[in-house]
């Protein structure tokens, strides 16, 4: 294994630890199980180390297997389950969570803005009152990835799913 993927690993590791305490924060309140896939969009790049991760996790998948058909990712199968959920990137690790970000007003004050899966809307308490443990911050860890690829690379490169496939679907272009 290269340092790289080590890297990748241990960032994988402990982005499912924060996800999985926040979720414990909510329970019941979170739908996504096997085959829920509305989050599941096509076109979804990601940095080159998580790229170059699931070449080497899946070498006979993208090299023998079609990708799903256009409109879903690319690593669904037919029954709308991900073909490689252990390795699945950063993103797809937080989908369906409840989000929080700060973004900068016209006036430069900042807000905080909120967003989830409609599927996970939660009822018991409406998103704007759920405690920040119970959000997933989007910022620091998207940052740390990015510095992650840029030491293995030295650069920012993104890779679109669909384009780790040898062969493409039959409605590709």
């Amino acid at each position: 294994m290269s340092k790289c993927t080590g890297d990748i690993q241990a960032f994988y590791r402990e982005v499912d630890r924060l996800v999985s305490c926040a979720v414990k924060n909510l329970p019941g309140q979170l739908a996504c199980a096997r085959g829920c896939s509305s989050c599941c969009i096509d076109d979804i790049t990601v940095f080159a180390i998580e790229a170059e991760n699931i070449r080497a996790h899946f070498p006979a998948l993208l090299r023998d297997g079609v990708p799903h058909t256009r409109g879903a990712c690319a690593f669904l199968d037919d029954r709308g389950a991900c073909r490689i959920y252990l390795q699945r990137p950063y993103v797809c690790r937080t989908q369906g969570m409840p989000l929080r970000w700060h973004e900068q007003l016209e006036s430069g004050d900042y807000v905080e803005m909120r967003d989830i899966c409609q599927l996970n809307e939660p009822t018991a308490i409406p998103l704007e009152e759920l405690s920040e443990e119970c959000c997933w911050a989007i910022g620091p860890s998207e940052a740390e990835l990015s510095a992650m690829q840029l030491t293995a690379a030295g650069n920012r490169c993104r890779i679109g799913l669909r384009s780790l496939f040898m062969h493409p679907s039959p409605d590709t272009d």
